[in-house]
C-alpha cells in the first residue's frame, strides 16, 4: 500500500498512562472483558480511559468483516460467552459509569448476528445500575430487521450504527457492507423506536471529496438521524488503507455548520473525533440530561450474579 501524508501537528494524541488507565486496564482483564479502545487502538485512549470512561466490545475480539480501516482482527470467531453480559454488567458498576457504551464485532455467522447478547447486556446493566444510560454501537445484521427489534426492545438510550465513509468508497473501505442498507437500518431503527436517540458516523482522509461528504451527510439527515460525528481517519498500521489527506480543523468546523444546518440535533465534528468520543456529552447536548429509559428486564436467571 502507499505511503500516508506526514501527520500534522494539530493530530498529537495523549500518551495512555496514568493510575486511571492502568486500573481500566487490570479490570478488562481481571473480567475477561474487551474494550474497542483497544482492539482499534483508537488515538483517545488516554484521555478516555484517564477521565475513567471505556467502550465496551462484546462477542469476542475476532469480526467475521475485513474492513479496510479497522485494526480489529479478522477470522473465525470462537464460542458465545453466555457470561459476558453479567460481567460487562459488573464492570460498569465498578467503574460507576453514568454513560456506558457497548459495541460489538460482526458475528455473521450467528443467527441473530449476536442481537440476544446485545439485548442480554443492556437488561443486566440496566439491572446492576438503575441510574445508567446506555448506547449501543451495532453492526448492520445483514439488513435483518428482527435483530434490530431485539435490542431495540431492551431500550438503549442512544443506537449508533457508523455509516464510516461515502458510497464510492465502500467497495474498498466497508467491502462486506452495503451503504443503502445502512441508511435503511438507521432509517428503520427510527421507526421501531422513535424514543431512541439514532446516531452515525463517518470518516474524512480515505480519498473523498468535500462535495462526495455533504451529499453523505445529506443522505444521512434524510433518515431523521439525531446525532452525526466526523473525524479523521487515521492509520492503524501498515497493512491497513492509507490516509490520503488530513482534513484541517477549519474543514470539520465548516462541516459541522453545513450538517446542523441539515437538521442534526447535534453534530461532534474534529480531527480527533470519534463515534464514542465524548458520548455522554453528546447526548446531553441533544436532549438536556439523559435519562434512563424503562426497559423489559427479562434476564437470564442462569447467569445471576453472584455478588
Amino acid at each position: 500500500m502507499t505511503d500516508s501524508p506526514a501527520r500534522p501537528p494539530w493530530l498529537k494524541v495523549r500518551f495512555p498512562a496514568g493510575p486511571n488507565y492502568a486500573r481500566l486496564q487490570e479490570l478488562m482483564r481481571g473480567e475477561q472483558l474487551h474494550t474497542v479502545c483497544e482492539e482499534a487502538r483508537c488515538p483517545n485512549i488516554g484521555e478516555c480511559w484517564s477521565r475513567g470512561t471505556a467502550t465496551f466490545m462484546i462477542l469476542g475480539d475476532t469480526c467475521t468483516r475485513s474492513c479496510g480501516f479497522c485494526a480489529v482482527k479478522t477470522g473465525r470467531p470462537g464460542a458465545v460467552d453466555l457470561g459476558e453480559p453479567r460481567r460487562v454488567a459488573l464492570a460498569i458498576q465498578r467503574m460507576g459509569l453514568k454513560h456506558a457504551v457497548i459495541t460489538s464485532v460482526n458475528r455473521d455467522e450467528l443467527p441473530d448476528g449476536g442481537a440476544g447478547i446485545f439485548a442480554e447486556t443492556i437488561r443486566w446493566s440496566r439491572r446492576l445500575n438503575p441510574g445508567t444510560t446506555f448506547e449501543v454501537l451495532i453492526p448492520d445484521f445483514k439488513g435483518e430487521r428482527a435483530p434490530l427489534e431485539t435490542v431495540l426492545a431492551a431500550q438503549p438510550e442512544i443506537l449508533n450504527h457508523n455509516t464510516e465513509t461515502v458510497p464510492r468508497l465502500y467497495a474498498t473501505v466497508r467491502p462486506q457492507a452495503r451503504y443503502e442498507r445502512t441508511l435503511e437500518l438507521l432509517r428503520v431503527a427510527k421507526a421501531i423506536d422513535p424514543g431512541a436517540l439514532t446516531k452515525t458516523g463517518i470518516m474524512v482522509g480515505l480519498g473523498e471529496t468535500n462535495a462526495e461528504v455533504l451529499e453523505t451527510v445529506r443522505d444521512i439527515a434524510a433518515q431523521g438521524v439525531d446525532i452525526l460525528t466526523v473525524g479523521q481517519y487515521l492509520r492503524p498500521a501498515a497493512q491497513y488503507l492509507p490516509v490520503v489527506r488530513y482534513w484541517h480543523p477549519d474543514e470539520f468546523d465548516e462541516l459541522k455548520a453545513a450538517a446542523l444546518a441539515m437538521g442534526f440535533r447535534h453534530v461532534e465534528s474534529g480531527p480527533l473525533v470519534r463515534s464514542s468520543y465524548h458520548a455522554e456529552e453528546q447526548a446531553g447536548h441533544v436532549s438536556g440530561p439523559l435519562r434512563p429509559r424503562a426497559t423489559n428486564d427479562r434476564l437470564n436467571l442462569e447467569m445471576l450474579p453472584t455478588v
